[in-house]
């Protein structure tokens, strides 16, 4: 680490931080799935032209609200290409600190060209061939690792991807978690998980082509979205905006992505066509007479048992959508079956709570989403069933006032019996089914300095759900204000969550209140160095009494002109696990996580990023974390004998 930190000492233009403006618009829990981070990531290095640019791919950007995508296609459709980004503060739907974000994903380049395929020499000329390598070292060793796990200690994955223009892109990653055989064990091929992909874009009428492993989005994600997985404070960013999106899975995670080929194709000026098929084993929990009680999606394969879990049960998915649009106006017809080579049968008879879970081994959903956009209105909806005739539904309004005040509303009804195995929309539960609820939200900026944001969300759950025997509500409210100058910022954050769950006799339902506050301020002292300081807060009302906890973190970010580094210090200290803290912290390239900590202790890293060179990156994370008030971390296979932990990330990427 000191090596790099002595590698360059002379500044340049410090580039904005797409992490830092991200975190205005989620929350440390809703960054869990890194997958969601890995898109975002990519965006980021991979820039869309503006110029060339479509609606779809726009809307593979979260914070997006569709009249903010109708305005920017206007705009270019009006105007011609865009010549500088400052541009886009001339576009009415943009505000301050949309237009800052925007910058983080797209550049300036040449105008829309027809859609024709590119020549050969221009794809393998300019074309970008990436190849990287992390590796997660631990210098600490579990009770898994002495005995248990079939593999080593280390963590480690390899990423080759090449891309032209966003337009032609493919690859391949390797990923092996900590504790899994290499080469070894069922692991023949050396890894244990890898992703491969290859995708076209707006060639001719094809649109958008994806074979290998990929994701699928469609209408409010009823049916189907294993594309982001984002919380209500980004639902409020973009205003409830539906989107139908097919994207690579260029990820080291092991769930929620499609194998095989999908493709969307222009048929006329006002249809399109979007299809997939996919064939592709998943693991399985068994039940005695061999069919399948629950599918495993944690992608762990470190001991016998979950080896044995490995790749048991294998999925048959075909889906299409058939859109028209015209104008502001738009609707698409959904539908996707599932075939399981094993019956799927979970445990109905002792678990009250899993009574209409999802069973069989043919599965089908349909749907029509739908909506209209104008310049202040967005309306958009879909509309669910199952095969077995349940029926699920949200609808979204929104409606900007003014400049100054955005509005939105979102109301879902899901039926306890509706089932949809890949299935993701916005709610409280966790999934589609058993709930009915309404959400508000505003959005105020009552000044360019000033941004205001609040939500309200109630739900009601008409059937029991895990650890609730009974019916039961929840209450979810936010507000967020931000003020912000040239060189520094100032961030408040509230939520109050109720949610009902058992008593220890469960007897009757019990209220669990959770108040969370976070205080945010962050400060450029010069060009090269930037602080941040952040204080979290909880106090959460349990059946044993108020658990309390909190957390105060500063972070430094320094940047030369071939060296960035990236320090963190955090002080904890909870009552307990219903306490915990959530914190996001930055991280090489895709390995962003938000971590949970409870109990005392600190936790500190420090990161290092040097330019070694036109083409070769070396990144450098250390991470240590000490606890006070316990001689353990953890339990099971994952305990470690001693009161601390210390993890080093290393990457090395090399670009041409």
């Amino acid at each position: 680490m000191l090596l790099l930190a002595l590698y360059a000492l002379s500044s340049f233009a410090q580039e904005p931080d797409w992490q830092e403006d991200m975190q205005e618009w989620t929350t440390p829990e809703d960054m869990g799935d890194n997958t969601n981070m890995e898109l975002l990531e990519d965006l980021s290095i991979n820039k869309i032209n503006l110029n060339q640019i479509t609606r779809e791919q726009l809307e593979q950007l979260p914070f997006l609200s569709a009249q903010q995508v109708e305005g920017i296609m206007e705009y270019l459709d009006r105007y011609g290409p865009i010549r500088s980004l400052n541009e886009l503060k001339m576009i009415p739907e943009l505000d301050y600190q949309t237009c800052q974000q925007l910058t983080h994903y797209v550049m300036i380049g040449k105008e829309r060209p027809a859609r024709v395929w590119p020549k050969l020499s221009d794809v393998a000329k300019y074309g970008k061939h990436t190849f990287m390598a992390t590796a997660k070292i631990p210098f600490y060793e579990r009770r898994g690792d002495r005995n248990g796990y079939m593999g080593y200690r280390m963590r480690h994955d390899l990423r080759y991807q090449f891309n032209y223009n966003n337009r032609i892109k493919f690859g391949i990653t390797a990923a092996q978690d900590a504790g899994e055989p290499f080469f070894a064990n069922r692991n023949t091929m050396g890894y244990d998980h890898y992703s491969y992909y290859f995708q076209l874009r707006n060639i001719g009428k094809l649109e958008a082509l994806n074979l290998g492993l990929y994701r699928v989005q469609m209408g409010m994600g009823l049916i189907m979205n294993t594309g982001f997985h984002l919380g209500k404070l980004a639902t409020l960013q973009s205003m409830g905006r539906n989107s139908k999106l097919l994207t690579a899975h260029t990820s080291r995670s092991v769930v929620g992505y499609l194998q095989g080929a999908a493709a969307t194709v222009s048929l006329s000026k006002q249809f399109k066509l979007t299809a997939f098929a996919s064939y592709r084993p998943v693991d399985a929990t068994l039940n005695e007479n061999g069919t399948a009680r629950t599918l495993v999606n944690n992608g762990y394969h470190r001991t016998p048992t979950e080896m044995d879990k490995k790749y048991n049960t294998h999925e048959t998915d075909l889906g299409f959508s058939l859109g028209w649009r015209k104008g502001m106006l738009y609707i698409n017809a959904n539908g996707i079956y599932t075939h399981l080579d094993r019956r799927l049968s979970p445990d109905k008879e002792n678990t009250l709570y899993r009574r209409y879970a999802i069973e069989g081994s043919d599965l089908s959903n349909f749907s029509l989403d739908y909506g209209y956009n104008n310049y202040r209105m967005s309306f958009a909806g879909e509309t669910a069933i199952n095969r077995d005739g349940a029926i699920a539904a949200i609808h979204s309004l929104s409606y900007v006032v003014s400049e100054q005040i955005k509005l939105t509303a979102i109301h879902r009804y899901f039926d306890k019996s509706y089932t949809a195995l890949h299935a993701y929309s916005f709610c409280e539960g966790g999934s589609v089914q058993n709930e009915h609820g309404i959400y508000l939200g505003i959005n105020w900026q009552p000044a360019r300095s000033w941004l205001i944001q609040g939500y309200a969300d109630y739900a009601h759950f008409s059937w029991p759900r895990y650890r609730i025997s009974a019916p039961s509500d929840a209450f979810d409210a936010m507000v967020t204000t931000k003020y912000s100058q040239q060189k520094w910022s100032l961030e408040g954050r509230y939520r109050l969550h109720l949610r009902q769950q058992d008593n220890a006799d469960k007897d009757r339902l019990i209220n669990r209140t959770d108040h969370q506050v976070r205080l945010n301020w962050s400060y450029t002292v010069a060009p090269k160095l930037t602080l941040r300081t952040q204080a979290n807060a909880v106090s959460k009302a349990t059946e044993q009494g108020n658990q309390k906890g909190i957390m105060l973190c500063e972070e430094a970010a320094w940047k030369g002109r071939r060296l960035q580094i990236d320090a963190n210090f955090g002080w904890f200290n909870t009552d307990d696990y219903n306490s915990r803290i959530y914190y996001f912290e930055k991280s090489v390239l895709y390995d962003h996580t938000s971590t949970m900590y409870y109990g005392q202790g600190i936790h500190y890293t420090l990161m290092a990023k040097a330019e070694l060179g036109k083409r070769l990156t070396l990144a450098a994370k250390m991470m240590v974390t000490n606890y006070f008030d316990r001689s353990f971390i953890s339990s099971g296979l994952q305990q470690v004998d001693r009161s601390s932990m210390a993890d080093m990330l290393v990457q090395l990427r090399y670009a041409l």
